[in-house]
């Protein structure tokens, strides 16, 4: 495939109005450094859209992104739009369901030279990311939460072998990639024998199909605990959507917190970089925002982008970009302040997109 990429920019609310600024600065870099061609499309999202437009998810906005590779999404303050407003929803869910973008995979690394409560930490959790309990994306129509009686709310946990078996199969070839080649499926399928049972079922269907891939399985509480006594045992980690969600947050604060924790939404064709954490609006429009979950999100939508397209130069600007944040990072001397340092978000991006440049 010699055309070029086609990336979204949708920037999203509150810090990522600056962060997903500097991650496109970073990828810009990275793609001009190795000669590779980005056609870049900025979109509107959000609560932006939403005082400019109307609309937090403007009408052409889900036509526009049919016709691009993945794009960068910044995160989404949603708890602050307008209440019982149709125009002002929360564009998440929609997206995913959406595009299928079955797949949440969610980094947690220690990093030399930053604080971590450990050392060696270095696994990936890959998440269920359109079914399980979330009421908003586990039905067609309707919403899985409702209440028959004033004192009586009752919720749905939707699980299906196609959406287990297709989030358990981009988790094998996942760790089919990493040296340590081990794969741990979480589940509770001594308590929800069926729906735990059922996603069980798939992973240990699909392990018989990867023999170079070391196999187990965890209950998720006895996973809670393993987590927090020795992160170092695991590897790629694979388990529905509210188990994933929970587990996830409580690996990136094994090695330093959401600012930390990177992630990409994964479908058959298409990709989203979004990072793990939340919209921030404490700290928004003053420059302390950390942009490293951001950035490495976006990385992680080059390599995949390269791999899904044959592109050579996009893996190779993921691989730049990962070294520079890694420089920056060992360097000390243009991090922001929740990392110890002293300088803004934007300047933090300038040392990481400047780094890219040296190679």
């Amino acid at each position: 495939m010699n055309r070029a990429l086609k990336v979204g920019i949708l920037e999203g609310d509150d810090i990522g109005l600056e962060v997903v600024p500097e991650t496109i600065k970073v990828m810009r870099a990275a793609a001009q450094k190795c000669g590779l061609e980005i056609d870049w499309h900025p979109m509107p999202i959000g609560r932006k859209a939403y005082d400019e437009l109307g609309y937090t998810l403007p009408p052409g906005t889900l036509e526009k992104l049919d016709t691009l590779d993945g794009w960068v999404l910044g995160p989404i303050g949603h708890q602050a739009y307008p209440k019982a407003t149709p125009n002002a929803i929360n564009p998440h869910p929609i997206l995913r369901k959406q595009y299928d973008l079955f797949a949440n995979i969610r980094p947690a690394k220690s990093l030399p030279g930053l604080p971590a409560i450990y050392d060696d930490v270095d696994l990936i959790i890959v998440r269920e990311n359109n079914e399980g309990m979330p009421p908003d994306r586990n039905m067609f129509m309707g919403n899985g939460e409702f209440r028959p009686t004033p004192d009586m709310t009752i919720g749905i946990r939707v699980i299906t072998r196609q959406g287990s078996s297709k989030v358990a199969r981009a988790s094998f070839e996942l760790a089919r990639t990493r040296p340590r080649k081990k794969l741990t499926a979480v589940h509770k399928d001594t308590v929800f024998k069926l729906a735990c049972g059922m996603f069980a079922e798939e992973c240990r269907k699909l392990a018989k199909e990867y023999p170079d891939v070391a196999y187990d399985e965890v209950l998720v509480d006895t996973m809670a605990m393993k987590l927090v006594m020795k992160p170092q045992q695991f590897d790629v980690i694979v388990t529905t959507n509210t188990f994933g969600d929970i587990l996830s947050d409580a690996a990136a604060g094994l090695v330093g917190g959401l600012g930390l924790a990177p992630g990409l939404s994964a479908g058959p064709e298409r990709a989203m970089a979004q990072a793990t954490h939340g919209s921030a609006p404490d700290i928004a429009g003053k420059g302390l925002a950390n942009p490293y979950a951001m950035i490495v999100s976006g990385q992680m939508l080059l390599a995949w982008l390269g791999h899904k397209h044959d592109q050579p130069k996009a893996i190779e600007a993921a691989a730049l970009m990962e070294r520079a944040m890694e420089r920056v990072i060992a360097e000390a001397r243009s991090l922001t302040p929740d990392l110890g340092g002293k300088a803004t978000t934007s300047q933090m991006g300038d040392a990481v997109a400047a780094a890219v440049t040296k190679g």
